[in-house]
Parts: structure tokens; sequence; C-alpha cells
């Protein structure tokens, strides 16, 4: 029986697409209604899966961390989704689509929750490195949070995606 439960779990976990996880995540951001959808969708993702499901799953466990009934409880699901993601920041630090993923949080956090000291960090790293991702999809994804982001200036948007 825990062969049949680890061989579902991964398979689920390896039927994940990370296009289709990228489009939720926006829209999540953008749409609480969203959030538990994708929370169950990456569910299954544990630490052993990609650097980049991780993250992402870090990002919907704190963003779930929002609806917490109790104070306690928004802080614990808020730790525990920011863990997630510096788990996956730690693991492979020169992954754009991971320090993104941090980002992004970072960014739209309120400052009592003292979880901004990488942005500067990360918006150094994704415009340096920007014009080298060959993913399509990632590229489209990123460029779009950046041309609606308040945080990165006129000029950066345009050195970075022609904006």
């Amino acid at each position: 029986m825990k062969y049949v439960l680890a061989f579902t779990l991964l398979f689920i976990a390896q039927s994940v697409d990370l296009d289709t996880i990228r489009a939720a995540y926006k829209y999540a951001a953008q749409d609480s209604s969203k959030i538990e959808t994708l929370y169950n969708d990456l569910e299954g993702v544990t630490k052993a899966d990609s650097v980049e499901l991780v993250a992402y799953k870090g990002a919907i466990v704190a963003l779930m961390a929002r609806s917490a009934k109790s104070i306690k409880g928004k802080k614990e699901g808020f730790l525990d989704g920011v863990g997630l993601v510096e788990y996956a920041v730690d693991k492979d630090s020169s992954n754009i689509e991971v320090r993104f993923v941090r980002l992004s949080i970072q960014q739209n956090v309120p400052k009592f929750l003292r979880y901004n000291d990488a942005i500067e960090n990360d918006k150094a790293f994704i415009l340096e490195n920007f014009n080298g991702i060959t993913s399509r999809s990632l590229k489209s994804h990123i460029a779009d949070y950046v041309s609606h982001s308040k945080h990165f200036t006129d000029e950066e948007k345009a050195r970075m995606i022609g904006l």
C-alpha cells in the first residue's frame, strides 16, 4: 500500500505543468478565489520536486495564510510558505524563476512582515539575467509582471522588455 501511495504522489507531482502553474499563479495573485485551486494543484509538491514548483507552492501557502482565521494561523502559514520559497532559493540561487517568485512576494507583502531584505538583490539579478531566459513562457511571465509592477522604473522596464 505504501508503494501505491508513493507512486500516486510521484505521478501527481510530475503531472504538474510549470506553464499552467505560472499562469495560475498570476491569476491567483490577482484573485483570491483562485488561490485555493492552485494550492490544491500544488498540494503534492515536496522539497524533492523541482525548485520552481517548491517556490510556487511556498508562494501559494503564504497567500493562503491571509485567509487563516487567527493571527497565529496567518503568521504560521506565511512563515511556512516563505520557508519553502527560501528553501528553493537556497537550493538554486541562480534560478531566475525562483528569484522572481521570491521578488513577487517580497514586493507585495506588508512591510510590517519584514520579508523584504532580498528585493534589490533579486531585482538586480532578474534585470541582469532576463535576456538569457530561453523559455518563451517564463520570459513572458516575468515580463508581464515587470510591465505592471510599480517597483520597476520606466527605464528598467524599457531596458528589460522594451516598454
